[in-house]
């Protein structure tokens, strides 16, 4: 069954109404041009209108769409090779983060990113995309591995955060982050972040530091969800669109803030209504910067991602 929200319903209505004159011209065959081409007009000018002014809670519920294409869904529309790797060589292997080699319009490069699953069953397995710390440490070990080949780090962000469970806890969930965060401000080969889908705290930020950081048009990034932003303020889930639009957790709102390098547009209606355009959108920038980024020294690169991430919340009095 096809997933829509309440602010697509004028959508669905004019589809309905195109889809009965088509039943009625077929029927009576009764020339109905005019009306479908009317018709049709107003569907893509009423599309227009509604995906163009999105609050940021629905830019939230846009990013979760069900249909919408995840990790390996860009993997295999945008790579012409990949190689899967697997493990930490410490735990064991977190299918929430998966990585490998790929190539990438001839270019290799080192590919990252969260996995949620399609169907009840997948997203068990990956565990909702929620990481532990191997799943970190798994992304680290990829991307030191990258830095000794000297082929460049593509991440791709997608998570509800990392797993908040006991266990991850108890094997350094923090201490794997911070790590992270710690080794990609240094790493000698470009990385190039881009936010997919939902990009919630530590467990995004644990591959989201990059020479270029991106957000697709209807992805989200913040520090914490807008429900449980809605429960620490108001102890009530209730309040979650008012603390989306708190949180300036949009693309439009991050780049406003100096915080991301760019936002790669998605087709009319999300990235879920034609996920081959969004994929080449995709390559397109990906490609675009490796062609910038790879014939940097090491210490200029290392410079400039440093002093990106120093200047950001600077205050000057």
């Amino acid at each position: 069954m096809k997933t829509t929200f309440d602010f697509e319903k004028p959508i669905e209505d004019l589809q309905l109404q195109i889809e009965k004159v088509k039943q009625v011209a077929e029927k009576t065959k009764v020339d109905m041009g005019a009306t479908l081409r009317e018709l049709n007009q107003k569907l893509e000018e009423t599309k227009l209108e509604i995906y163009s002014n999105l609050t940021g809670w629905q830019k939230v519920q846009m990013a979760r769409h069900a249909e919408r294409p995840q990790t390996f869904d860009y993997i295999e529309a945008i790579c012409d090779e990949f190689i899967e790797l697997h493990g930490d060589r410490t735990v064991r292997d977190d299918k929430a983060i998966v990585g490998g080699f790929a190539s990438i319009g001839g270019q290799s490069v080192m590919v990252i990113g969260h996995q949620k699953g399609k169907n009840t069953k997948e997203r068990q397995y990956r565990n909702f995309g929620m990481a532990n710390p191997e799943g970190y440490r798994k992304a680290l070990r990829l991307m030191r591995m990258a830095e000794k080949f000297n082929k460049p780090v593509v991440t791709l962000i997608d998570t509800m955060g990392a797993f908040p469970g006991i266990e991850g806890e108890e094997r350094g969930q923090g201490e794997a982050i911070a790590r992270n965060l710690l080794e990609m401000s240094v790493l000698k080969v470009p990385i190039i972040c881009i936010v997919i889908g939902e990009g919630a705290s530590g467990g995004a930020l644990g591959i989201g530091v990059g020479d270029r950081v991106y957000m697709l048009e209807h992805s989200w990034y913040s520090v914490i969800s807008p429900e449980s932003c809605s429960s620490i303020l108001w102890r009530s889930w209730d309040h979650k669109e008012k603390a989306a639009d708190a949180l300036k957790l949009t693309a439009e709102n991050m780049l406003s803030n100096g915080l991301i390098d760019g936002i790669i547009p998605e087709p009319l209606g999300g990235a879920h209504q034609d996920p081959e355009a969004a994929a080449a959108n995709v390559k397109a920038k990906i490609l675009a910067d490796l062609a910038i980024l790879i014939p940097k020294d090491e210490e200029t690169l290392v410079a400039e991602r440093i002093e990106k991430f120093s200047n950001m919340g600077v205050v000057v009095e």
